[in-house]
C-alpha cells in the first residue's frame, strides 16, 4: 500500500511508536491496488485538523476508512476512558478512541461534502497494537477494534475487509464521490513537498505553501504504470519525482531516478539519502542491470533514439510493458544541452498517459511574467509566488563578468547570502567556476533542472535563435527570490525585437 508521506519520513516525525508500527503494517498490505494510507503528522498545524484528528486515514475497495491510533493500555473505570502508558501511568482521555475516531471521520466527512465532493462510504477504527484483545464491543462492531493478534500485514489486511464490507451504500439521490478525486484531495492535504531552507524569506515560505496543488500528479503517479508529466520551468517537476520515487521505494521495488546533466546529482542525494534510491547520469546507466521503476528528470534532453535505447535497456519489462515516469518541460529547452527528436517524443507519447503540472512553486510573480513577456512560454499560473520584482540594470559600457561581480557585491551589502547567488553567462555553456569577485559563476547548460535564491542574468544572445532563446529562458528561470539582469544597448534592442515577433507571432 502506499504511505504518505513515506514511511521514513512517518518514523522520522512521529513520537508514537504504534503509529510507527501501524504505519510498517500499513505499507506492506496488499490487496487493493488503489489502496492508500495517509499519516496525519504533516496536518497538525493545518485548519482542516483543528476537528480531525485521525492518526491514519486509509483508502480501501472504495470506502474511506478513519484509524485512531493508541499505545500502550487502553482502560474504561468508572465510565472514563485511560490511556495507560508503559510504566503503568493512567491518563485520562477526553473519550473514547472509538468516539476519537468516529470524530475525525464525520469531520472529514462534513469537510469534503461541503466542498461538493459527494458522498462517500466511511468508517471509524480503532487499533491498539500493544493490548491482548480489545475491550467488550458495547457502541461498536468487533470488526472495529484491532488488536495484538490482527498486528501483522495480511491480519491488517484482512480486518480492512471485513469493515469495508459492512459500509453503507449511497443515499438515494445523493451524488457519490469519485474515488479519484478523494485520492487527489488526499494526496493534497498529507503530501508536504521538501524545500529549500522554508523559513528564509516570505516568498520560500509561501512557495511551501503552494506545493498542495501538484497532488493531482502524484494521484496519478501512484496508480499508472507509465506517465509523462509536462511542465515548465519552475513547476516543481523534480520534486514530485523526489516524492514519486520515495513512494515507489517505500513499495519494495528497485528504484532509478536518471537525467542528462550530472549536476543534478547534487540536487537529487539530499532528497533520497539513506533510502537506496540510485542516481545515475544517462551516460553512465549500467548495461546489465534494469529496475522495477525508472524516474527520468529534464526527459526532453532525452529525446532521441539512442537515449530512449538506453532507458528501455534499465526499466524492467522494457519502456512498453515497464513502470517508468518522465518529467518534462514543454518550453523545450533541448538546444542548451541534449538531443530532441519530435519523432522520438511522439512514439514515447503513444506509450503512456499525459499529466500536467500548472503551478509555478518556484519563479515570483515579476519573473514569470517577463518569461510571457518575451518568450511567451508556459511556467505555470504567474499568481502563486509573490516577491521582489525583476531587477533592470543598466551596463555603463559591455554586460559582462566585471559588471556582474559588481551588482552581486551590492547584492551581498543589502544582505543576502553569498553562497545563495549565482551569476549566469547566456553564452557559455562551461561548468561552475568561481568568478574574480569570488562568486558562483555558470552557465544555463549547467544551471538547468537546479535553483538558487538570487540570479544575475548578464551576457545575454546576440541573436535569439533556438538556441539563445533557449539559453535566456533557462538563465531567467533558475531564481527563486530575486532576479537581476544586467544589459547594454544592443541588449535591450535585441530584447525589444523578441518582444515584438513575438506579439506578431500571435
Amino acid at each position: 500500500m502506499i504511505l504518505v508521506p513515506a514511511l521514513a519520513d512517518i518514523e522520522r516525525r512521529t513520537t508514537s511508536n504504534a503509529e510507527r508500527t501501524v504505519a510498517r503494517l500499513l505499507r506492506d498490505v496488499v490487496g487493493d491496488p488503489d489502496s492508500a494510507a495517509f499519516h496525519s503528522v504533516d496536518l497538525r498545524s493545518h485548519a482542516y485538523k483543528q476537528q480531525a484528528e485521525a492518526d491514519f486515514i486509509v483508502l480501501w475497495r472504495g470506502v474511506v476508512v478513519v484509524i485512531e491510533v493508541k499505545g500502550g493500555g487502553v482502560r474504561k473505570h468508572d465510565g472514563v476512558w485511560y490511556s495507560v502508558d508503559r510504566r503503568g501511568d493512567w491518563h485520562k482521555l477526553a473519550g473514547s478512541p472509538m468516539e476519537q475516531a468516529r470524530s475525525a471521520a464525520y469531520a472529514l466527512r462534513d469537510i469534503l461534502q461541503e466542498e461538493g465532493v459527494g458522498w462517500f462510504a466511511h468508517e471509524a477504527i480503532v487499533i491498539t497494537p500493544d493490548i491482548d484483545s480489545p475491550p467488550n464491543a458495547v457502541g461498536w462492531r468487533p470488526t472495529h477494534w484491532l488488536a495484538r493478534d490482527d498486528m501483522t500485514s495480511a491480519g491488517l489486511g484482512a480486518a480492512l475487509d471485513r469493515v469495508v464490507d459492512n459500509a453503507r451504500a449511497a443515499p438515494n439521490g445523493q451524488k457519490r464521490a469519485r474515488m479519484g478525486d478523494l485520492r487527489t484531495r488526499m494526496f493534497g492535504e498529507f503530501t508536504r513537498m521538501p524545500v529549500i531552507d522554508a523559513q528564509r524569506g516570505a516568498v520560500i515560505e509561501e512557495q511551501n505553501r503552494a506545493t498542495a496543488g501538484q497532488a493531482r500528479v502524484l494521484a496519478a503517479l501512484a496508480r499508472n504504470p507509465r506517465v509523462l508529466v509536462y511542465g515548465g520551468a519552475g513547476t516543481g517537476k523534480s520534486l514530485v519525482l523526489v516524492e514519486a520515487a520515495k513512494q515507489e521505494k517505500d513499495q519494495g521495488k528497485s528504484v532509478l531516478i536518471t537525467f542528462h546533466s550530472p549536476a543534478l546529482t547534487r540536487f537529487f542525494a539530499p532528497h533520497v539519502e539513506g533510502r537506496e534510491i540510485d542516481l545515475i547520469p544517462l551516460e553512465k546507466l549500467p548495461a546489465d542491470k534494469s529496475y522495477d521503476v525508472v524516474l527520468v528528470d529534464e526527459a526532453q534532453d532525452m529525446m532521441t533514439a539512442d537515449a530512449m535505447d538506453r532507458i528501455d535497456a534499465v526499466i524492467d519489462g522494457g519502456r512498453a510493458r515497464g513502470r517508468w515516469r518522465m518529467f518534462l518541460d514543454p518550453n523545450n529547452q533541448a538546444h542548451v544541452d541534449g538531443g530532441y527528436d519530435d519523432e522520438v517524443a511522439e512514439l514515447i507519447a503513444d506509450e503512456a498517459i499525459a499529466v500536467d503540472l500548472d503551478l509555478n512553486v518556484r519563479n515570483t510573480h515579476a519573473i514569470v511574467h517577463v518569461v510571457q513577456e518575451y518568450l511567451g512560454a508556459d511556467i505555470g499560473d504567474p499568481g502563486i509566488v509573490h516577491g521582489e520584482k525583476v531587477q533592470w540594470h543598466n551596463a555603463a559600457s559591455d554586460a559582462d563578468i566585471t559588471e556582474a561581480d559588481l551588482l552581486a557585491k551590492q547584492i551581498v551589502a543589502d544582505g543576502a547570502n553569498r553562497a545563495d547567488l549565482w551569476l549566469i553567462s547566456t553564452t557559455t555553456d562551461g561548468p561552475p567556476s568561481t568568478s574574480p569577485g569570488g562568486f558562483v559563476l555558470t552557465s544555463p547548460k549547467h544551471a538547468k533542472g537546479l535553483e538558487a535564491e538570487h540570479v544575475i542574468v548578464f551576457d545575454l544572445p546576440e541573436t535569439y535563435d533556438e538556441a539563445g532563446t533557449a539559453a535566456f529562458y533557462v538563465a531567467v528561470t533558475r531564481a527563486r527570490v530575486s532576479l537581476h539582469i544586467i544589459t547594454s544597448k544592443d541588449d535591450k534592442r535585441g530584447l525589444q525585437q523578441l518582444s515584438k515577433n513575438r506579439m506578431m507571432a500571435k
